[in-house]
């Protein structure tokens, strides 16, 4: 009797020690779980996808991996691809390297890859050139973006035909109704100059309308377009998806949103939790890639 007691006891004090670690928890917009099978068949009914991310996250990347496989499954090849990290005059060598006309070092000389690149963005870029898919590199050229910061909206306006073709179309409509725009304000403080504030948000509206603009442009009826950003550039349903919205509100449009929490359960964040279409809660501590 005793060793049965003591035998209780140690599978008590196990059952309570022990924890299981999520990496990951998807939930829709009303707060419910979402399991990733469902998640992927949801997706397969939008036009477009921004999967949100943290730059930096390991589990994030991995994520848009597997799920950008599970969509192309579901939806039959019928998939196309873009991404902020990728600039608009960077297009023809990425071309070159999905063909195989370019291999990979060439493409990494000839191009303006981010560090990570080879962690987090190569294999989403060599899925889509084993699946010989479009990749779209949406984003404007980043030395347009500092000058709007530096000089103004205006300043683009002297740029030549050919540079302005890397751009979306002047002139680029900046307001404040824009989700997230005001938390930019907000952030720069009370004390910096309503100009370089103005400036700051403009960049950032010239990287948003560029991608929004560039998705728009090579979207293609029956297919799903997925588009991986950085969380801030369509959270709250801002960012790119406020500016393609502008132009074409007959458009189905998904935002997958990330949030970090140290709640080793992964239940929504109790605070600065503003939900998209789906949300995606990951542990804070996961493994960084920078």
């Amino acid at each position: 009797m005793k060793n049965i007691l003591i035998a209780i006891l140690l599978i008590t004090f196990c059952t309570t020690e022990a924890q299981d670690f999520k990496a990951y928890q998807f939930y829709d917009q009303k707060g419910k779980e979402v399991k990733t099978e469902k998640l992927v068949k949801e997706l397969a009914n939008y036009d477009i996808v921004f999967f949100g991310e943290n730059h930096n996250s390991s589990i994030n990347h991995w994520l848009q991996l597997k799920i950008t496989e599970a969509l192309f499954e579901k939806k039959n090849g019928q998939l196309m691809l873009g991404a902020e990290m990728f600039e608009r005059d960077n297009q023809p060598q990425l071309n070159q390297y999905l063909t195989g006309k370019f291999d990979a070092k060439t493409f990494k000389d000839s191009a303006r890859l981010w560090n990570n690149y080879a962690t987090d963005y190569k294999p989403l870029v060599d899925f889509a050139k084993s699946k010989k898919l479009n990749f779209i590199a949406t984003n404007i050229p980043r030395k347009y973006a500092s000058q709007t910061a530096k000089e103004g909206l205006e300043s683009l306006s002297k740029l030549s035909e050919k540079e302005k073709t890397y751009i979306a179309q002047l002139p680029i409509k900046v307001t404040l109704d824009t989700p997230g725009y005001p938390e930019m304000k907000a952030m720069m403080g009370d004390h910096a100059e309503g100009t370089k504030v103005m400036n700051f948000i403009s960049a950032q509206a010239t990287k948003d309308a560029t991608m929004a603009e560039s998705i728009l442009k090579s979207f293609q009826a029956g297919k799903t377009f997925i588009h991986y950003n950085g969380n801030y550039h369509s959270k709250e349903f801002g960012g790119i998806y406020w500016y393609i919205k502008q132009k074409n509100p007959n458009l189905k449009m998904a935002v997958i949103s990330v949030f970090e929490s140290e709640d080793p359960d992964l239940k929504v964040p109790s605070k600065d939790y503003i939900p998209t279409n789906f949300n995606l809660v990951i542990p804070g501590d996961m493994t960084k890639t920078f």
